[in-house]
This record gives structure tokens, sequence and C-alpha cells, in this order.
């Protein structure tokens, strides 16, 4: 079981997440266009070095902002990092597209986004294949493929372009590498949007599409090692939908889906599942994954047993919009104005091969970006679609003030480091900046 160690509160509604591949580095990407980079502590920092103290070690540290900026005019959409960490992309519905340095924020280029019609296409999702190749997914549900090889965001034609569906691409999932491969990296993924599954190459296009679901498709991720009776080592995907189902796909058989698990079993559909990632297999011996739905809970589903396994709180309201484990093993959910860190439970030291269905209850800115501000253009997700509604927002790149989220009220940030005091209420408290009590 996973237990809450703090609670980080944002300026604005989140809108999309990433987290470095090797460092506890932490990027979020918000409603009003800001960018923002964490730093997370280390489970193995010095107790006594107050700067970097550990969160582990007696409830008390410190969540580092590395950098803050006003990257795009409109809303934030999508954040991604690169393979090796080294780079940071953003897209946002100022129809731009940014690549920038996760450790010092600066802007290393930018272009606009492709359009196939004669208005703007907002991005929906990011995805780096590999060193070479970049994913743009964007709202009429065309994918584009950037070459990165030669000045990353140089030439804003893409390399290709694919219609995989019909509707916004929803989420992106690379299948492994061929034993063939010599590079090492991914040339097939799968992609879900409005009612279907697709398969795409990097040479072929468009292999395949599945059969229409009849239930909007959402989220996605492959788990390794599972398979049907003759194949157990086949490998399967797991699919989220807007009922609150998880469909699971054999690696392969893409017509349709093989197996059902009934995460929110609600007469008449359950909550949504938006986002989904696999638990790392060193925390559990079984097959295991954890669901962000729209109700705020994050259900933690044992894909060898076919049933939820545990229920735990990240909002009373928002949405869980972003979820992954970081390089230190920990589990970082987003959405709504804030962000939360899970570890596994130290009392139970088994980690999650403990069975528990019961629920866990829940008891600055430098001018790094030369972008001038203008008109905010939020989106909302409302049943897995993404809407884009308009708004205004007068912030700079060098300004605190921000016009919130739709539905938030306004909270001053502040700059460098928060102080992060779980008070006496234990690891479930809401994180609390020293000094303003």
């Amino acid at each position: 079981m996973f237990e809450n160690l703090c609670t980080l509160p944002l300026s604005a509604e989140l809108f999309s997440q990433a987290l470095h591949p090797t460092e506890p580095l932490l990027g979020v990407g918000l409603s009003t266009g800001h960018v923002q980079c964490f730093r997370l502590p280390a489970p193995d920092a010095d107790p006594e070095d107050d700067a970097d103290l550990s969160v582990l070690s007696d409830g008390k540290g410190t969540i580092d902002t590395v950098w803050r900026t006003k990257r795009h005019k409109g809303s934030c959409r999508s954040l991604a990092f690169s393979n090796d960490g080294s780079s940071l992309y953003s897209a946002g519905t100022d129809s731009l597209l940014k690549h920038f340095s996760p450790v010092t924020g600066q802007v290393a280029s930018k272009i606009a986004i492709p359009s196939t019609k004669s208005v703007p296409d907002a991005p929906t999702l990011l995805h780096v294949l590999s060193p070479q190749t970049l994913l743009l997914a964007c709202d009429s549900g065309v994918l584009h493929l950037l070459d990165l090889r030669d000045s990353a965001l140089a030439a804003s034609k893409p390399q290709q372009t694919h219609f995989p569906h019909n509707d916004f691409v929803s989420s992106i999932t690379p299948l492994p590498p061929s034993a063939e491969s010599t590079s090492g990296y991914s040339k097939q993924w799968i992609s879900t949007g409005g009612t279907t599954l697709a398969v795409t190459d990097l040479r072929r296009g468009v292999l395949v599409r599945s059969e229409d679901q009849e239930d909007e498709l959402l989220s996605s991720v492959f788990i390794p090692g599972i398979g049907p009776k003759k194949n157990r080592d086949n490998g399967i995907v797991a699919v989220g939908t807007g009922s609150g189902v998880l469909t699971l796909w054999d690696k392969g058989a893409w017509d349709d889906q093989q197996d059902r698990v009934v995460v929110d079993s609600v007469k008449g559909g359950g909550e949504s599942l938006d986002c989904i990632a696999q638990i790392p297999e060193e925390l559990t011996r079984s097959k295991k994954v954890v669901v962000g739905l729209g109700d705020g809970s994050l259900r933690i589903v044992d894909l060898m047993k076919r049933q939820v396994e545990t229920i735990l709180r990240h909002d009373d309201i928002e949405a869980v919009v972003g979820l992954g484990f970081d390089s230190q093993g920990r589990m970082i959910s987003g959405g709504g104005q804030t962000v939360k860190i899970w570890e596994e439970s130290p009392i139970l030291g088994k980690g999650l091969d403990d069975d528990d269905d019961s629920e866990e209850e829940e008891s600055d800115d430098s001018d790094i970006d030369s972008d001038e501000g203008g008109p905010a253009v939020p989106s909302k997700k409302t049943n897995g679609k993404r809407r884009v509604s308009k708004g205004s927002d007068s912030d700079s790149a060098d300004s605190d003030s921000e016009e919130e989220a739709p539905k938030h009220s306004k909270k001053k940030r502040k700059k460098g480091k928060a102080n992060i005091d779980l008070g006496p209420g234990g690891a479930h408290g809401i994180l609390r900046f020293r000094g303003l009590d």
C-alpha cells in the first residue's frame, strides 16, 4: 500500500506533468500557460543538511522550485522529457511547441504547431519516441512526427503526418522494440482516440485500427510478461475507458479487447479512467497498475487477479490528470491544483503484495522566456475530452499575479523553496509554508 508523503499546492489548475527519467525532477504545465520545474527530495538525503532534507527522514523537508516561467500565452497542454532527460518540450494552445533546458528553463528552439486546417489545431499530447522522433498529437486526431536529429524543432514541417483516429488522440504508448532492433528504441506505438485503438509504425504509418468499442478510450499502458496461456511473455495493453472499465488487449490482437476489469462499478457507468501507470516490478511481485479516476481517486488494480486491490484519494472533487513513478520509485499524482507524492508504506514492509481492500483517507519568477503575456485559452477536460474555452490572462514572464483557472480561487505563490511541514497530522497533512501559518 502507498502512503501520502506530502501535498504540493500549485498556483493554477494542472494540465500536464512530466517526470525526469533519472533525476527527481518534476515538471508541471498549468492552465495559465506557466511551466514550473520542481526538484523533489532524495530519499537518501543527509538529514543534517537542511538544504537537501529528506521528506522521509522526519516529515519535514524542502521541495525546490528550480525555475518557473510564463511559457505559453494560452494554457500548457502537454509536457515531455527527452529519453535522456536533457531536454524538455511543451505545447500550448497558443499554437507553439517549445524546446528548453530542464535545468535552467532557457528556450533553445520553438516552432508553430502544424495545422491541416485553416484554423490552429490545439495540441493534446507530446511523446518523445526516440532521440530522433517527437510525436505530436492534436485535437483534430492528427499525429505529427517531428524530426529531432538536426537542430531540434528547427523545421515546423512534420517528417510524417498520420490520422489514426477521427477524434483527439487521448494516449500514446510505445510498444517494446523487437529482438532485431539495433537502436533499442520503439518503432511502433499504440494510440487511443475516440472509441478506437490504433497501431502506428514509424516507417509504414497506421497499421491497424480496432473495432468501435462503443466507449471512449482515454488512457493506456503496456504491461510486459503477461499474456494468453500459450504465450505468457507476449505482453498486454491495459486501456482505461470513460465508463470505469479497464480493458485488456493482447499484443498483436488489435481488433478487439480480450478481457475487462471493472474498476468503478456504478449503475449506468462508472467514473472515467483518465490516466494509468504500471507499478514498478521492484515494488510488487505481481503485475499491477494504478489508475487515476475522474472523481479524484486512485485505484490499484492487480491484473493477475483481475480485481481492484486498494483505493486511495488524490482529491475530493478534481480528476487525476497526471500519474507516474519518479526515478526514486515514488508515485506522483496530479490533478486540480495539487500534486501528491506517495511512497510504499514502511509500516507494511511488504509493499503491494499485502492485499488491502480498504480505502485510505487523506486525514520567483525569472524572465527565462521572452514571451509576453496574452489572452489565456484554458482548456477543460470533460468526459475525457479536452475542450477549449476563451478567457483572459494578463501575465508576463516576470509576474506572479495569475488569472486563476475556472472554479479555483487565486493563491499567492512564494518564490524559491517551499518548506514542507506535515505537522502533527503526519504524512497525510497538506503541505504548509513556514512563517505563513
